[in-house]
């Protein structure tokens, strides 16, 4: 299947996990039209607005470090096309594939939400995950600000918050970020997946390049935000080569923590990321496979707690051993930040200033 210019996906076709209408294009009226209106336009990102009841979404997993989250959107343009996040959509009647990267959804009001959240008489804080499913700072991001105005409250409220992406934008926001850090309430991570350029325009076609993003963790760094770098995800036989070399750029600019994950491939992201290899390293696509199925018991991927984020086996193993190596070589160690969740004042209710 053919590469699309500046997106991970190749197709749109639709989940048949929810039995729904599959997407097939007739192959003589493609011919027709593409010979009457020449080659088809790589298609344009769309963004819908949406207006849920609530912004904040609470899990008892087992296998990650926070309890909440908010997305302040839906899809992601940066395209990753391992994203374990793509299977998403499909919950929504939209591909997992080209409709996750452009046929987006914003939540303009989600502050507001988060506020009202916030207000309620028996909320208790704890840190607020933001980029765990789409990434808080995709393009779009610089025309909607949403997550700005939830860092605003944050501030506003001296409420803990933890932030996952990969792009340089998080630098937009630095002014909060620094007032943040200096009252003990955020922690940023960003995830660098390998350093060759061409390479991650492959895998993540508009994100932000790997300088960038390890130029944004330097400049967080010196302005004193809890910052780490994330190795995320590690692909065998595609990107581990450069796990190594991550970790002493991270060095150079003083990051002194990081993390790694190991690829998933839940639910569609599997035929999406095989059509992938199938194109860009058809050379090596059965050794990655195979190689994945070796960590994951056999399975493109394992989900079950305790189990998904714990890969097993020799690779595992390796990829384990050769991290912990090149981070102590570095003085590299674990994000270790306890983010204070004891200044947090509800913000007012009603308009009412509280009293107590």
């Amino acid at each position: 299947m053919a590469a699309i210019k500046g997106r991970g996906a190749s197709s749109a076709d639709v989940s048949e996990r929810f039995n729904l209408p599959q997407r097939a294009a007739d192959g003589d009226w493609l011919d027709e039209a593409e010979a009457i209106d020449g080659p088809r336009r790589p298609p344009a990102t769309t963004v819908t607005e949406e207006h849920p009841r609530s912004i904040l979404s609470f899990n008892r997993s087992p296998d990650i470090p926070f309890d909440r989250s908010i997305n302040a959107y839906r899809g992601c343009e940066h395209g990753c096309i391992y994203c374990y996040a793509r299977p998403s959509h499909a919950f929504h009647d939209l591909s997992p594939g080209l409709d996750f990267e452009t046929r987006l959804f914003a939540k303009p009001a989600a502050a507001q939400l988060l506020r009202d959240t916030l207000a309620k008489p028996g909320y208790r804080p704890a840190p607020i995950a933001m980029g765990t499913n789409t990434d808080p700072y995709q393009p779009i991001e610089a025309r909607y600000r949403i997550t700005r105005a939830v860092l605003e409250l944050c501030l506003e409220v001296s409420h803990p918050v933890t932030i996952t992406t990969k792009s340089d934008r998080v630098l937009r926001d630095l002014d909060l970020l620094e007032q943040l850090a200096a009252r003990n309430l955020v922690m940023v991570g960003i995830s660098v997946t390998s350093l060759d350029p061409v390479l991650s325009r492959k895998l993540e076609p508009r994100a932000a390049s790997p300088d960038k993003r390890i130029a944004a963790l330097g400049r967080l760094v010196a302005a004193g935000v809890p910052s780490h770098v994330s190795i995320a995800p590690i692909i065998p036989a595609i990107t581990d080569a450069d796990l190594e070399c991550i970790l002493a750029r991270s060095a150079d600019v003083r990051v002194r923590a990081a993390t790694w994950i190991m690829v998933r491939l839940p639910h569609e992201v599997a035929p999406l990321f095989r059509a992938w290899l199938e194109t860009h390293f058809p050379d090596r696509a059965g050794k990655v496979m195979a190689t994945i199925q070796s960590i994951r018991e056999g399975r493109d991927n394992d989900p079950r707690f305790f189990h998904r984020m714990k890969p097993t086996g020799v690779w595992a193993d390796l990829i384990r051993r050769r991290f912990t190596v090149a981070a102590r070589r570095h003085g590299i160690g674990s994000p270790a930040a306890r983010l204070d969740c004891t200044a947090f004042r509800p913000p007012a209710r009603d308009g009412q200033l509280d009293l107590f």
